[in-house]
């Protein structure tokens, strides 16, 4: 039981990251190489402790959005409606994002922004999630002779590839805070709580 509580505390503190922490993946591969812990019951924890950070990190992120200007609030009020009023595009964007392996802290970040729902995209992350982790998991042996773990941190920290796409999804999130929504969308009929 430590050892599942271990696996959730660090799966949990990586997604609460909102860039540039180890690629979780990973931590799944350690913990399936490592421990006795059946690989069946190392993946739904560690899908539901990256679901439960990430969740928690856009609720930080919706908090922080009260403390930005009025301007930047009807902004974010805009792109968010006009992201709601295209239901189509939502549910590709939750398709997409199931899977993707684009990094998702950004996202989260501006789910958390913008107001939009959280918890759909949360659920949408953990069923991916439970399918990513199920393959890293089930071949962590394949994984563990290419690489060591070390390996593995040390490319996703110091990478030029992993470090670029960091900062553009860094400055993907500053840009939807910075470009002016309600001027080029309209302003948002009305505000969500």
């Amino acid at each position: 039981m430590t050892e599942y509580l271990i696996l959730f505390a660090v799966v949990f503190a990586i997604n609460l990251l909102p860039a540039f922490g180890p690629p979780t993946w990973s931590v799944i591969v350690l913990f399936g190489l490592t421990t006795d812990l059946p690989v069946f019951g190392i993946v739904p924890v560690g899908a539901a402790a990256a679901a439960s950070g990430r969740y928690l990190l856009a609720h930080g992120f919706r908090i922080l959005a009260g403390y930005v200007s009025q301007e930047t609030k009807d902004n974010l009020a805009a792109a968010r409606h006009a992201f709601e009023k295209r239901k189509h595009h939502g549910w590709a964007a939750l398709g997409l994002f199931a899977l993707s392996p684009v990094p998702s802290a950004q996202l989260f970040a501006a789910i958390g922004l913008t107001n939009i729902r959280i918890l759909p995209f949360t659920a949408a992350f953990f069923a991916g999630r439970l399918v990513s982790y199920s393959i890293y998991a089930g071949s962590a042996h394949l994984v563990a002779e290419e690489l060591t773990l070390a390996d593995t941190f040390r490319e996703a920290l110091t990478s030029p590839w992993g470090i670029a796409l960091q900062l553009l999804m860094l400055a993907m999130l500053v840009a939807l805070v910075r470009i002016p929504w309600a001027r080029i969308l309209g302003p948002a009929e009305e505000k969500q709580d």
